[in-house]
């Protein structure tokens, strides 16, 4: 994790499976249940609607505590590019401070390379981003999205 600019976060990730199946279980809803909550829970619903202009929503159950995320979709470039909002809707007004994310996928013998450019209004938002434990929270996420990856075919 980098921070380009003053509202900007930066992750880059390496994952040993093609890029289609990374696409794959990054935008299957049944698929996201089993590795967007990482360690810190069980995803309760997945719901997606991949197309420009549709939306997404993820729940998840963090030991009692519900966990709930939405956006839209603004670009989809199967299997390379996914730009979509992000917001978390446990703050007052969170359309207001949704992020933007765009992920980039390339692949390279077999191995995808993920750069996620987050993108937020201010320095005061992507902070408070921060803040929350993302960073730790990603992680997991992402181990176990490369879990899910290598398990299809």
């Amino acid at each position: 994790m980098t921070l380009p600019a003053g509202n900007q976060i930066l992750i880059t990730r390496e994952f040993n499976a093609p890029r289609h199946l990374v696409w794959r279980a990054y935008t299957t809803p049944e698929l996201v249940k089993r590795w967007w909550s990482g360690e810190r829970g069980s995803v309760t619903s997945a719901e997606i609607d991949l197309r420009v202009g549709g939306s997404w929503r993820y729940v998840m159950d963090a030991n009692g505590f519900e966990v709930a995320f939405h956006g839209e979709y603004r670009e989809i470039q199967e299997p390379d590019r996914l730009v979509n909002t992000e917001a978390y809707e446990g703050i007052p007004e969170p359309d207001e401070h949704a992020g933007l994310i765009t992920i980039t996928l390339t692949e390279h013998d077999g191995r995808t390379a993920l750069e996620m450019l987050c993108e937020y209004r201010d320095e005061t938002d992507r902070d408070a981003v921060i803040n929350s434990g993302m960073e730790g929270g990603m992680q997991e996420s992402l181990d176990a999205l490369e879990v899910v990856a290598t398990t299809l075919t």
